[in-house]
């Protein structure tokens, strides 16, 4: 975990600056609002990243932010396995991540097959959403 404190850039920066981080490979960027000395309110910039990245995404931090100083920890995580299966609805065909850890699993619709199709067949996204995974429990 990367986090830096930033008093001074406006929120077209930090969207900017969290695109360069995702597409440099951090797995997640995330801002929290905090309040600096003289009651200044800013944001704090947390980047989960490989700790092979850790360098490299130091070094992007200082060159796209204002901030002089990056802190870093290291944290250990669990994450699910994850496969992908493909369901057809009525709208199209929309792929399911399928995630489980021992004996629990989730199954998740992928967003962007879902709003294509909500947005080809003018319905709400929920409709596709739904239609997903009902088509599984009918496979």
């Amino acid at each position: 975990m990367l986090e830096a404190n930033l008093d001074d850039m406006t929120g077209e920066t930090l969207g900017y600056v969290m695109t360069r981080l995702l597409d440099a490979g951090a797995f997640d960027v995330f801002f929290t609002p905090i309040q600096m000395k003289k009651n200044r309110p800013a944001s704090k910039l947390s980047v989960l990243v490989a700790p092979a990245d850790r360098e490299k995404i130091t070094a992007l931090i200082l060159a796209e932010t204002s901030t002089l100083g990056v802190r870093y920890q290291n944290w250990h995580r669990t994450i699910m396995k994850r496969t992908f299966e493909e369901v057809e609805t009525p709208y199209g065909a929309v792929h399911l991540k399928i995630a489980t850890y021992g004996k629990t699993k989730k199954v998740t619709p992928e967003y962007a097959d879902c709003a294509q199709l909500a947005q080809k067949c003018h319905i709400p996204l929920t409709t596709v959403y739904q239609a997903a995974l009902q088509a599984r429990k009918h496979q």
